[in-house]
């Protein structure tokens, strides 16, 4: 949880609402085919559920001044990853900053897979 006050009470971000809203901006860069479950956890709980969670994938920490975010992604072949990456933290730290007001510190795009 992440929480700040403001002049008329306290707001609180949940890290899963952080990792819903950065998951849409990533899954919509041209490019990008997916994103992978990363730890021991997601990967068991993608093997049971049936519909694609969007925040599989995504690591936020930090607090209310900034926050630092992992992507694990899975590419398009035959796409530049390097230019992928570049529009996925553009538009990652642009998303969290005008919703939020969050600065994000660090993107770290780390390519998992490439689907044909």
């Amino acid at each position: 949880m992440i929480s700040y006050e403001t002049m008329t009470g306290t707001v609180t971000l949940s890290k899963e609402y952080l990792a819903k809203l950065i998951g849409q901006a990533v899954t919509s860069c041209f490019g990008v085919a997916g994103m992978m479950p990363n730890g021991r956890k997601q990967r068991i709980l993608s093997l049971f559920s049936k519909k694609d969670s969007i925040e599989k994938g995504i690591t936020v920490t930090g607090n209310a001044d900034h926050i630092n975010v992992v992507l694990h992604i899975v590419v398009t072949y035959g796409m530049n990853i390097n230019a992928i990456a570049k529009s996925i933290v553009h538009k990652v730290k642009y998303v969290v900053a005008e919703t939020t007001g969050i600065e994000v510190r660090k993107v770290t795009v780390k390519v998992d897979g490439i689907k044909e």
